[in-house]
C-alpha cells in the first residue's frame, strides 16, 4: 500500500490517477535451448523505465549467457535475483520452459503458437492448465494495425548479412566473418564492403520491418534498387529489387486485391519470374498457410540447372511443408547458418554442393547481434507498451486485450480458433 507522503509525492509528478499502480516487473534468464541472449530490456532501459514510473521496480533474475551481465544491472542499481517468480509481471524474449512455468503469473513472451505451431502445442496446453495470462509481443499493434514492438528490424539485417555471405561464399567472391563474431554492426559493415558484389542480382520480399532491414544491408553492399518491372525486363548486375505482396501474388479472375490479406485462397504465386534472373532471394515476408508457396520443388530444381539462383536467406523461416519456401526443411542455427538441399527429394545436402540450393533459415537472428536488438526492442517497449502496463487494470487495454492469448485458463476470444490446435 502507498504512505500518504508516497502519493502525494506520485501526484506531484501529474501521473493520470489510473496510471499510478504499484507494479514488479521481473526479467527472465532466457530457458530456451540453443540459449538466447536477448532481453526484453538492457540495464540503462530498466532504469529510464524506473525514473518514467516512480510505482514501478524492475528485478532481474540471474543470467550466465544474457548479453549483458548481471554486474551491469547491478551497476544501474537494478537488483539481480536467482528467483523472479514473486514479481507481478515476468519479461521473457523467447518461449519460457515448459517446467519453468509458475502457475497463475502473467507472461510477456514470444509465444509462436497463433499459427498453430505443432511445436508449441505443448507449451499453450500447458499454459492453459496452469491458468497463465499470456501476452504476445507478436500480437501487440496499435489502433491502426501495425506492430508497435518487434526485432524485425535486426532479424532483417543479420539475414540480409548471412544470406549475402553464403551468396559470396558459394560464387567465391571472398570471405567474410559469421555477423555473431562481430563486436557490432558496424564491423560486420567494414566486412561487407570489402566483397565486390557488383556481379551479382538479388530479390526482397516484403516491405515491413524485416524487409527493411533486409534493404540496410543490401544497399551497404552496393547494389542498386530498381522497380519490379524493370528487375525483370533486365538482367543487369549489381541491382536487386524489393518485391511488396501485390507483386508476389494474384488471382486468375481479379488479379490482386486487397482481400488478400483476410483470405489468400485462391491466389497463386508469381515470384518466379523475378528468380529466373536472381542470384539470391531474401524472404522476409509474413506467410500466412493458407496462401501458395513461391514455387514448387520442380520449379526450384528448374531454377537450379538453368539460371543464376544458389541461395536463399529465408529469414520468415516458415518449415515446410507448410512455408512459402518450400525448401527450408529445418531450422538452422548461428555457427551452422547454411546448408544444403536437394530440391527434387527435398533431401539435406552439405553447403554449396552444386547439385543443391543453400538455405539460410536461423530461426533467432537477431541474437547474433544481441545489444544492439535489445536496446532497439527495450526502446519500444518503453515507448508503446510500459505505459498501458502500468495503469490499474493493464488487461483492459485495448492494444494488450487483444494480445492477450490465454487467460483465467481458457484462450481469449480473439485465438478461439486455436481450440482445435490445443485440443488435438
Amino acid at each position: 500500500m502507498f504512505t500518504n507522503n508516497w502519493w502525494k509525492y506520485l501526484m506531484s509528478l501529474n501521473l493520470k490517477p489510473d496510471m499510478i499502480e504499484q507494479r514488479t516487473i521481473g526479467i527472465l534468464s532466457e530457458t530456451k535451448s540453443p540459449p538466447d541472449s536477448r532481453v526484453v530490456l538492457p540495464p540503462s532501459l530498466c532504469r529510464e523505465a524506473m525514473q518514467l514510473h516512480p510505482s514501478l521496480k524492475i528485478i532481474v533474475q540471474s543470467s550466465p549467457s544474457r548479453c549483458f551481465a548481471d554486474d551491469e544491472y547491478r551497476e544501474e542499481g537494478i537488483e539481480v535475483v536467482d528467483d523472479v517468480s514473486f514479481c507481478d509481471i515476468l519479461l521473457g524474449v523467447k518461449e519460457v520452459a515448459i517446467d519453468q512455468l509458475v502457475d497463475g503469473k502473467t507472461y510477456f513472451f514470444f509465444s509462436h503458437t497463433i499459427k498453430a505451431q505443432p511445436y508449441n502445442r505443448r507449451l499453450l496446453q500447458t499454459i492453459l492448465a496452469k491458468n497463465i495470462e499470456l501476452i504476445d509481443y507478436e500480437c501487440l499493434r496499435s489502433k491502426h494495425g501495425p506492430r508497435v514492438i518487434a526485432f524485425g528490424r535486426w532479424a532483417g539485417i543479420v539475414g540480409a548479412y548471412n544470406g549475402l555471405r553464403a551468396l559470396a561464399t558459394r560464387l567465391s567472391l571472398g570471405e567474410m566473418p559469421a555477423m555473431h563474431k562481430c563486436f557490432d554492426l558496424a564491423e560486420a559493415l567494414e566486412a561487407l564492403r570489402s566483397i565486390d558484389f557488383s556481379s551479382v542480382r538479388l530479390a526482397v520480399t516484403g516491405t515491413g520491418r524485416v524487409s527493411r532491414g533486409a534493404e540496410e544491408i543490401v544497399k551497404a553492399a552496393g547494389l542498386e534498387e530498381i522497380s519490379p518491372s524493370s528487375y525483370i525486363s533486365n538482367e543487369q548486375q549489381g541491382q536487386y529489387v524489393m518485391l511488396p505482396t501485390e507483386s508476389l501474388f494474384t488471382h486468375d479472375e481479379y488479379g490482386f486485391q486487397t482481400s488478400f490479406y483476410s483470405d489468400p485462397s485462391g491466389y497463386r504465386s508469381t515470384l518466379l519470374p523475378y528468380l529466373q534472373s536472381t542470384n539470391l532471394l531474401i524472404n522476409g515476408i509474413y506467410w500466412d498457410n493458407r496462401a501458395p508457396s513461391f514455387f514448387t520443388k520442380e520449379e526450384a530444381d528448374a531454377l537450379l540447372k538453368s539460371s543464376r539462383l544458389t541461395t536463399i536467406a529465408d529469414i520468415t523461416c516458415d518449415i515446410a511443408p507448410e512455408a512459402s519456401i518450400p525448401l527450408t526443411i529445418r531450422p538452422s542455427i548461428i555457427g551452422d547458418a547454411v546448408y544444403g538441399v536437394d530440391p527434387q527429394l527435398l533431401a539435406e545436402l552439405p553447403p554449396y554442393s552444386c547439385n543443391g540450393l543453400d538455405i539460410m533459415a536461423v530461426d533467432n537472428l537477431p541474437n547474433e547481434l544481441p545489444r544492439d536488438a535489445s536496446i532497439d526492442f527495450g526502446t519500444m517497449f518503453i515507448e508503446h507498451v510500459l505505459d498501458a502496463m502500468m495503469t490499474n487494470d493493464y488487461s483492459s487495454h485495448e492494444m494488450i486485450k487483444q494480445a492477450t492469448i490465454a487467460k483465467a485458463g481458457k484462450l481469449t476470444s480473439a485465438y478461439q480458433y486455436l481450440t482445435e490446435y490445443v485440443n488435438a
